[in-house]
């Protein structure tokens, strides 16, 4: 049912890249989230960058372009729009997008959808390769409590992604839109409601996704969450999926997410992905925001390879792979299966060679 691996990785479809870093080469990033903006027009009540504090900056887009074609020219291969703020905010956004194409960079956003509107579906959508709304309920009410914005809101995005999947399928683009849901305790009674507004106007999939507790943010509310039932919500979920419609529970991280476990005992995955933040800042991990040690260089005033060969980058993840005690880390972050990966690659089973 998880045709695009969203409860899994991709890092084993770039093995050259990964050969050469166990080689010890220095590598480039594969994929890359940046953060156009810093403000966002909502205030989840379980958003991880809270701590952030929605500061009104946003990417210098002339300095940003300069700095797709570079990064493209190093083998970058995708970015997804997203970050601490929400990315349509950005008066340019859709040039970036643009730009960010033509780079040979594949783009992607995760957006609460509510400035999708059909200027921004006919100047994104045709350079996109997915587009992920955030929309944590089923009803508008309980969108808004969870939101923290109006019940308009929700209809609002439902219109937006109806306009949307119209122009997508219009101009034949294979560009993906899928919705997200965090699964709560306010929503969880919503899921199913949720799954069929998503099959009636004619997503690609709906992803449901557990909490998970970043040791820098405010809200501490959903912190000791457990998932139960999930067998039974899994069951329930199947009949919504069609030739053209999956549902994505996300089991296995979930599981991990209760037990609190990791397969293994070091990162590895900070050479091969990157994050930008709204004021040009680039962070070795986006869990680490605002932790010195864990800033690489700004785009403003250096060029990436200059930042990612630089002296401060390379004492950083020395640092970091000598030193750093990876129980301080979130469970579940963006790279858990990616770790995992390089650690059964760095620490093979015995008997590999029976496969």
């Amino acid at each position: 049912m998880d045709k695009y691996k969203i409860d899994g990785h991709k890092l084993h479809y770039h093995v050259s890249r990964v050969n050469r870093w166990l080689d010890g080469e220095t590598v480039y990033p594969i994929y890359m989230e940046i953060s156009p903006s810093g403000m966002c027009n909502h205030r989840c009540t379980f958003c991880a960058l809270d701590f952030m504090r929605y500061k009104k900056r946003f990417l210098d887009p002339e300095c940003l372009a300069e700095r797709l074609t570079e990064m493209g020219q190093l083998g970058l291969k995708s970015i997804m729009y997203g970050g601490e703020g929400e990315p349509l905010l950005h008066k340019d956004i859709a040039l970036l997008t643009q730009k960010t194409k033509e780079s040979g960079i594949d783009a992607a956003f995760t957006t609460n959808g509510v400035l999708l509107d059909q200027k921004k579906c006919d100047n994104i959508i045709p350079y996109c390769e997915w587009i992920k709304i955030s929309i944590n309920a089923g009803t508008a009410p309980t969108y808004a409590k969870i939101h923290r914005t109006t019940a308009t809101d929700f209809n609002k995005v439902v219109a937006n992604l109806k306009l949307a999947v119209n122009y997508r399928d219009s101009i034949k683009s294979s560009c993906v839109i899928g919705m997200q849901v965090l699964l709560l305790p306010e929503n969880q009674a919503e899921i199913t409601t949720l799954a069929q507004i998503a099959a009636d106007i004619g997503m690609d999939y709906l992803v449901i996704k557990p909490f998970s507790q970043h040791p820098a943010s405010n809200s501490q509310k959903y912190k000791n969450i457990l998932y139960n039932g999930i067998d039974s919500l899994c069951q329930d979920l199947k009949s919504y999926n069609t030739a053209t419609f999956k549902v994505v529970l996300r089991a296995n991280t979930i599981q991990k997410w209760n037990n609190k476990e990791r397969g293994y005992k070091r990162c590895y995955a900070l050479p091969f992905w990157s994050y930008i933040d709204s004021g040009g800042n680039v962070w070795g991990c986006s869990m680490y925001l605002n932790d010195e040690r864990f800033l690489y260089g700004n785009i403003t005033r250096s060029s990436f390879q200059e930042i990612w060969d630089g002296k401060r980058r390379q004492d950083s993840i020395n640092w970091f792979e000598n030193q750093f005690d990876i129980d301080l880390c979130r469970i579940n972050c963006r790279m858990d299966k990616v770790n995992q990966y390089l650690w059964d690659l760095k620490n093979p089973p015995q008997h590999v060679n029976f496969i």
